[in-house]
């Protein structure tokens, strides 16, 4: 008589940049942490774009086990909101759930006028994070030079470690990001059709600097794009990441799972002594 076999496990995988707060999952959220659950999704970083939401976005990583959150003043509201300063900034890290610094960045695409407003406010949060250790979340947008350029500056001021999320910029700027110790942080964008080109940088760089995310509820990969995000999508990127670097699924899980430990060590350590 044949043994039965166990179930499957799912690989585990974490969504490493989420908006949670955002009117989209009103009222939903239990059910949504669920469903990424089931999905394999164990860990999602919701991320605070404007410092005076802050609270609610803590709130929401109170209230659900799973869920971290980063906060940050998001480039695109740059000259809207009161800059932030570095003490404020290393002030909200105190939160033991609190593990990672913006996102930040520069947009050219829509906010181009407000450029030096937002090479100010990133060199901020750069501070920020060199002094709480919590890696940077950069958003970056048809920006590649002055991002090349200050990323590289403000390294030779003292270390501090970074995500390039969601990257969909050129290879020059990816590999200036690798060749600072940086990851690159693969969304929907890498799944959808026409995008090879942002495939061939992700096969280019190494494995162990790979992060999976949805920024849900935008961007939602294959077959949901058009639809509202979500983290439990997630696990569909992770399936197209593992075919970029020629892996099986649960190994490729496995990696972005390891990567996301090294560089956000402060929600490994939260899950290690959970």
């Amino acid at each position: 008589m044949t043994e039965p076999t166990a179930p499957e496990m799912t690989p585990e995988i974490t969504d490493s940049h989420c908006h949670l707060d955002f009117p989209d999952f009103e009222g939903l959220l239990p059910e949504i942490v669920t469903r990424a659950a089931t999905a394999g999704v164990t860990r999602m970083v919701t991320i605070c774009t404007r410092l005076k939401n802050e609270p609610t976005v803590r709130a929401i990583a109170e209230s659900h086990a799973p869920v971290f959150y980063a906060a940050g003043t998001h480039p695109m509201s740059a000259a809207e909101e009161p800059m932030a300063t570095v003490d404020q900034l290393v002030a909200l890290a105190q939160h033991p759930k609190f593990v990672g610094i913006g996102e930040t960045g520069l947009d050219y695409h829509y906010t181009a006028e407000t450029k030096d407003i937002q090479k100010e406010s990133l060199r901020i949060h750069i501070e920020a994070a060199r002094q709480t250790g919590l890696p940077l979340i950069i958003h970056s947008r048809d920006a590649d030079d002055d991002m090349a350029r200050i990323l590289s500056d403000e390294m030779a001021k003292g270390p501090y470690s970074c995500v390039m999320h969601c990257f969909s910029s050129t290879p020059e700027l990816a590999r200036v990001a690798l060749d600072l110790g940086f990851y690159l942080s693969m969304s929907g964008i890498a799944a959808f059709p026409k995008s090879q080109q942002v495939r061939d940088i992700f096969a280019a760089a190494p494995v162990d600097r790979i992060l999976v995310e949805t920024d849900a509820p935008y961007l939602a990969p294959p077959p949901f794009r058009g639809k509202r995000n979500e983290p439990a999508y997630t696990a569909h990127t992770a399936r197209k990441g593992a075919e970029v670097f020629g892996m099986n699924y649960p190994e490729f899980a496995a990696r972005t799972q390891a990567n996301f430990d090294r560089l956000f060590t402060k929600a490994a350590r939260h899950k290690a002594a959970a």
